[in-house]
């Protein structure tokens, strides 16, 4: 049996973040899938078989609560982790995350790697 990378959509409107986070995934093992925008993370999300999605929230068109709100709310999309990766740290912003974007966690930025490797390592075991 051939086991296939899980793929790992990495939405950040800065490249910098997609491409530290695309590398340290990278050597996991992990496929990844960029997208820059909320439009364009909606797209790759219909388009492309994603295991997961680690998501900014403040980003120019469509922010990351937006973004995860719709992920959660289309049938064929409702179970697909979401992690956002954010700057915005308060308590209401995690809330926010948890409660009305329905993310399944909220980490913040600086990102601390050893915790986001746990996170992509136990959502994609949880939805194999």
């Amino acid at each position: 049996m051939i086991l296939m990378a899980k793929a790992i959509l990495v939405v950040d409107d800065e490249e910098d973040v997609i491409y530290i986070v695309k590398t340290v995934l990278s050597k996991r093992g992990y496929k990844i899938i960029e997208a820059k925008n909320g439009r364009e993370a909606l797209e790759k999300v219909k388009k492309e078989k994603v295991d997961a999605v680690i998501l900014d929230i403040m980003m120019p068109d469509i922010n990351g609560w937006e973004v995860c709100r719709k992920i959660k709310e289309n049938e064929e999309t409702k179970d697909m982790p979401v992690i956002m990766l954010s700057v915005l740290r308060d308590f209401a912003d995690k809330r926010k995350s948890l409660e009305y974007a329905k993310a399944d966690y909220h980490l913040t930025k600086p990102i601390e790697f050893e915790m986001l490797l746990n996170l992509i390592g136990k959502v994609t075991r949880e939805n194999n």
